[in-house]
């Protein structure tokens, strides 16, 4: 099939694009990136600089297309989403126009990347959270900004699928984590954050570490290649609503802290920021309905992922290397 990766820049994107073409598809690759600031550009792709706000942008790249990928969005960390929630909002007009323009043109099927941002505040007040079903998210009270936009694009793509026929799949992703991710500049997720202060404390020799709120909030975190394999699961399938991509492996901030520095072989000062944004207390993932349906689990452990995130982004910092844009 020719296929549309829509935000191919970023960091699950280049990984998507990987996958599609092993699988011999021919892909068309779009962001509003310079190509250098591309996490895996790859030459065998149709690659196109393209600001996918417009209408017209999202006609040019879907037209002559089988199927869409949009992973394209204005996201980063709690402390980008929480400080740009215009921005993220904003996102908003990329779903419109792609799925306008995928029904315009035919496309056989659309999928949308969501987040677990969209999930009721209130079911995720304590670090014991219980895991997080797709019900979970009515009444609505998701992530201001940024969970709102997810939201309301998921309901887009239903409307879109009731009223049009547009065949739409959405996945609600927790927090995906891997190498050739962002891991500095304000925009990486807390695995990266936390692996690169590590990391600066090895090789300066700065013991004294930073961590926002009281490290007792939880989470689950899922490894890159698990992330693509449900995606392409879920992509290929008959459902048609929203479901978890997660890891229901929950730790707490300070145990994702303690298993990096056990790979960093150091242990470090925690100072704890407790004014600085940290999202919600818990959060953490039912997949039941995945495995029912789809029969996919996450088979990385945190710890196996963890371990070559941080030897990637040791990489990094090690040598230097520069750290595009997300």
């Amino acid at each position: 099939m020719k296929i549309l990766v829509a935000g191919a820049g970023g960091f699950i994107g280049g990984h998507l694009i990987g996958r599609l073409l092993a699988q011999g598809h021919t892909v068309r690759a779009a962001d509003w990136k310079g190509f250098d600031d591309w996490w895996q550009p790859d030459g065998r792709c149709e690659n196109i600089r393209i600001d996918l706000r417009e209408k017209s942008a999202c006609e040019a790249v879907v037209q002559g297309v089988d199927r869409v990928f949009n992973l394209a969005c204005d996201m980063g960390g709690m402390g980008f989403i929480e400080s740009n929630k215009a921005l993220c909002m904003l996102s908003v007009m990329i779903n419109t126009h792609l799925l306008s323009a995928a029904q315009k043109f035919g496309v056989q099927r659309y999928f949308f990347a969501s987040s677990a941002c969209v999930y009721n505040a209130d079911k995720q007040r304590s670090p014991h959270v219980i895991p997080l079903k797709e019900q979970d998210a009515y009444p609505a009270m998701p992530e201001d900004g940024y969970g709102w936009e997810k939201l309301f694009s998921e309901r887009m793509c239903r409307h879109f699928t009731e009223d049009f026929g547009v065949a739409t799949r959405v996945a609600r992703f927790h927090n995906v984590y891997g190498p050739q991710g962002t891991w500095t500049g304000g925009r990486e997720k807390v695995p990266a954050a936390i692996c690169r202060k590590v990391i600066h404390a090895k090789l300066t020799g700065d013991l004294d570490l930073e961590i926002w709120g009281t490290g007792e909030q939880t989470r689950s975190f899922t490894f890159i290649d698990d992330c693509i394999h449900g995606v392409e699961l879920l992509m290929d399938s008959d459902v048609a609503e929203p479901l978890n991509i997660g890891s229901a492996e929950l730790v707490s901030i300070n145990g994702l802290v303690s298993m990096i520095e056990e790979f960093a072989g150091i242990k470090l000062k925690r100072r704890y920021k407790l004014d600085a944004p940290k999202g919600v207390n818990g959060r953490n993932s039912d997949n039941t309905k995945i495995q029912a349906l789809l029969k996919w689990a996450p088979s990385t452990r945190l710890t196996d992922g963890l371990a070559k995130t941080y030897a990637w982004i040791y990489d990094q910092v090690a040598n230097n290397r520069k750290c595009p844009i997300y």
